[in-house]
């Protein structure tokens, strides 16, 4: 069973105006997984201080196996989470984030203003995901497949990728 953690970027939702409507989407995805165990959740500010502070908490002192963000993403003044996951990761994964924005262009052509990234602080897998319901099903569809194998692969899975067997 691996680690997750859920970290909802909302100022709105923060301060208690906005029901967070993804964080327990997301919680939800991964338990139904059964790979999953949701050991950290949050909602913060749209602060990259903040941000940061959690995420590397999340990481360097839970040891977290994965974790999802969820808004923060698109192009408003406030909007800093890739900004702030940026500091914190350790190696890019783009095409984890190019895989979302190309997902959900086949059903808005507003997929390509989300700005998310994916990454790695040690051996945990951070990806942006954006803040509305219907992107986050998208990206979570997007990434489904892909999650256990890059958690693996970044606890030193030596396993070649092509081995069908290293999926799941």
């Amino acid at each position: 069973m691996f680690k997750a953690g859920v970290l909802t970027v909302s100022d709105s939702s923060f301060k208690g105006l906005r029901e967070d409507s993804g964080g327990p989407l997301i919680c939800d995805y991964l338990e139904k997984t059964g790979y999953f165990t949701v050991a950290a959740k949050d909602v913060c500010p749209d602060e990259k201080d903040h941000i940061e502070k959690i995420l590397i908490r999340w990481t360097d002192e839970l040891k977290l196996d994965l974790i999802f963000t969820t808004g923060g993403t698109g192009l408003s003044p406030r909007d800093v989470t890739p900004e702030a996951t940026s500091r914190v990761i350790e190696k890019s994964i783009p095409g984890i984030s190019e895989a979302i924005r190309i997902f959900g262009l086949k059903k808005t052509s507003r997929a390509m203003l989300s700005r998310g990234i994916s990454g790695a602080r040690d051996t945990c897998l951070i990806i942006n995901l954006p803040g509305s319901p219907k992107a986050i099903r998208d990206g979570l569809e997007a990434v489904g497949e892909v999650l256990i194998h890059a958690i693996k692969k970044l606890q030193g899975d030596t396993t070649p990728c092509g081995d069908t067997e290293n999926t799941r």
